[in-house]
């Protein structure tokens, strides 16, 4: 690089640091928007089929043709000395940190800076750049879900995604589980920001509660931004928070980071990939993806630009598992455009219901279009399918044809054959449309005999039981149901996989987003191309992967974990908490009341037995009687030992009752000793 280019880089972080509150704006730069302008609704977008930029645009520049610019342009006789100018400062930090990704390639893109605080002296010495990357997963590798990466670089991290998870059947009252973020917040001054893949639950579920700790600007897509919107507008953040919307094929930098968006394919429209550049190299994280050469909607996965980016060489992959361990390729969903036009020329004279993943915005699309064509009226069911689809044709993402669109209030006026509901609860889920109409507790949607109901999805693996559950109440009510060839996947099957690190060719294979075996699976995969043993990392949340061109290893582990969503409740119900629901709900809890005479102890009332969940009371005098006997049998020999303090008397109730329970019925209830004081 010249002096001439040096100089104008210096200028412009000079500008950028005098800015005392950065808008939100678009990543390209085209237009600013205020907070309190963007709380009131996402920006609108261009809608889908999106044409390709023109020339003339200059939002960022591609990153391939930067690159090739730079490359063309002249050097420096001499090369540029780390020696400040005389009588001039040093540059601050944050001008440290915008340089380091100006000078990486393709480097035209929109930078986060923040001002940093000079040392007392205000002179910095000259630093060595370090040649080592950390990767630090803090969720999403032992199960499916809570997807949250921390990538970090000497005093910058950017975090990729950041997800929940739904509890299991064993965590009870449990709503959400959000990442232990412990780590980030101890180092919160070098985050820079959130870089996001997609717009699924497991992507940006939890960052309505990461962001009360880590408030820092989120960069996504279109849809994907409005998404995220919607849930901070929720939790009263969106005034609160900086969103910026990238484009495929844009970059941003952060920090020591330049972060390039890349265009692939999956079950949510607008999902990417990540090429995250730094000193120490070039990682790429898929994201959630698959190769779909003819998708319904919208543009394929940029192969080109993987390609581009394996020639200049990748330090490291960060690749989907999911679909790992099977073989082939995924098939493209326009398969569902010709079994969509089957089925309803199938079931031409039943009331059709659709279950699919409300955020599968070109399924819900296919499913209109095909309604539409075969003149049915189309009724959203489901809280979450009605909000995101309202979104997406929002910002351009559905197009709805006119008077194809009812309100379930206006089913009454049509018949059946000229319905057809797409409904939430393909997985079962309890509180779901789908999950109601079955149980007969919807309070518009009554199931009839003849119904036929297509579930557009497979079941999540866990959520077998539920679906089972729900599909036998649904053919109890005598509806058809239907689940071949609806729903194709929209992850990568083992022959994507390997296509991808063909062309990418890493020195380090990362398998994330998946269960242990999936994880495992790809790294067979990536055994088989060439990538060895001691370059493939498994992963557990917490590990500190520390990367360089020579090796890799783990070096630390830091707290990672769960935290509980209960209500309003975040991180207040630990294991404890869970342990006592647990008991609860399968031993039931007795609770035994007394009052005692003040000094004596003696037995003035009582002992009264409350039980929940234990036996009918009124069924079991004998044993009620019994066990009367054994705590009046528990306070003699208090009284003979002259044991007085109560937490005592309480624990030889507890433990007398607990031993004839279990010797007379073989039952542990919960025993829950109340002593009063007259």
């Amino acid at each position: 690089m010249n002096t001439n280019e040096d100089t104008n880089i210096e200028e412009s972080i000079n500008k950028e640091i005098q800015i005392e509150k950065p808008q939100v704006i678009e990543a390209s730069g085209d237009q600013t928007k205020s907070d309190k302008e963007e709380s009131d609704k996402p920006a609108a977008r261009k809608p889908r089929p999106r044409k390709p930029r023109n020339k003339s645009d200059k939002p960022v520049a591609d990153p391939a043709a930067a690159e090739k610019a730079n490359a063309e342009k002249p050097k420096a006789d001499k090369p540029k000395t780390d020696k400040p100018k005389a009588n001039k400062p040093a540059p601050q930090k944050a001008k440290t940190d915008a340089a380091k990704a100006a000078a990486l390639p393709g480097s035209e893109a929109v930078t986060e800076t923040a001002p940093k605080a000079q040392s007392k002296s205000g002179t910095k010495a000259a630093k060595v750049k370090s040649d080592k990357l950390r990767i630090i997963p803090l969720g999403g590798l032992d199960k499916i879900g809570m997807n949250i990466t921390a990538i970090e670089y000497e005093d910058s991290i950017i975090i990729v995604d950041c997800g929940i998870s739904f509890p299991d059947e064993d965590m009870l009252g449990i709503d959400l589980v959000i990442p232990d973020i412990s780590y980030l917040k101890n180092n919160l001054s070098k985050v820079k920001g959130f870089v996001i893949t997609h717009g699924h639950e497991d992507h940006i579920g939890a960052l309505p509660y990461v962001l009360r700790d880590i408030n820092v600007p989120i960069y996504a897509t279109g849809l994907t931004v409005g998404l995220i919107d919607h849930k901070l507008k929720e939790h009263g953040l969106l005034t609160k928070t900086k969103r910026k919307v990238v484009k495929h094929g844009q970059s941003i930098n952060l920090g020591a980071f330049r972060i390039e968006f890349i265009k692939t394919n999956h079950s949510i429209a607008d999902a990417s990939a990540l090429a995250i550049y730094s000193p120490a190299g070039i990682l790429v994280h898929t994201g959630d993806f698959k190769i779909d050469y003819t998708p319904l909607f919208g543009d394929s996965i940029d192969i080109q630009r993987f390609a581009e980016i394996g020639k200049k060489g990748v330090l490291a992959l960060m690749c989907d598992s999911t679909n790992a361990s099977r073989p082939g390729f995924t098939p493209s969903e326009i398969k569902l455009s010709k079994t969509f036009e089957n089925l309803f020329t199938e079931h031409n004279m039943q009331r059709m219901i659709v279950a699919t993943f409300a955020s599968n915005v070109d399924r819900v699309q296919l499913i209109i279009n095909t309604a539409h064509k075969f003149g049915r009226k189309v009724v959203l069911q489901g809280r979450s399918m009605v909000n995101v689809i309202a979104i997406a044709s929002e910002l351009g993402y559905i197009t709805i044809p006119d008077n194809t669109m009812i309100d379930i209030k206006q089913v009454k006026n049509y018949p059946d054959e000229k319905l057809v509901f797409i409904t939430t609860g393909s997985q079962g889920e309890s509180m779901a449309a789908l999950s109601r109409m079955a149980d007969g507790s919807h309070k518009d949607v009554r199931i009839k005999p003849g119904d036929a109901i297509i579930f557009s999805s497979t079941p999540i693996p866990g959520n077998e039981k539920a679906v089972s559950k729900v599909v036998n109440e649904l053919t109890m009510k005598g509806a058809k149901i239907i689940f071949q060839d609806t729903h194709v996947s929209g992850h990568a099957c083992a022959e994507e996989i390997k296509l991808i690190y063909s062309l990418l060719k890493p020195k380090y294979s990362i398998p994330v987003h998946g269960e242990y075996r999936h994880l495992a699976a790809q790294a067979a995969l990536a055994n088989e191309l060439g990538i060895s043993h001691e370059n493939t990392f498994l992963l557990k949340s917490g590990d500190v992967l520390e990367l360089s061109k020579e090796k890799g290893r783990v070096i630390d582990k830091v707290q990672s974990g769960e935290i509980y969503v209960d209500g309003l409740g975040v991180g207040d119900v630990g294991n404890i908490v869970l342990r006592d629901r647990q008991s609860l709900a399968e031993n039931g809890i007795i609770i035994v009341v007394l009052t005692l005479e003040k000094g004596t102890n003696h037995i003035l009332a009582g002992p009264d037995i409350v039980s929940r969940g234990f036996i009918y009371v009124r069924e079991s005098e004998v044993l009620m009687k019994e066990m009367r006997n054994v705590i009046n049998n528990a306070l003699d020999k208090c009284q003979t030992r002259n044991v007085t303090e109560w937490g005592k008397l309480k624990n030889e109730v507890r433990d007398d009752l607990n031993d004839f329970l279990w010797k007379k019925i073989r039952r542990s209830p919960v025993i829950l000793p109340i002593i009063m004081e007259s």
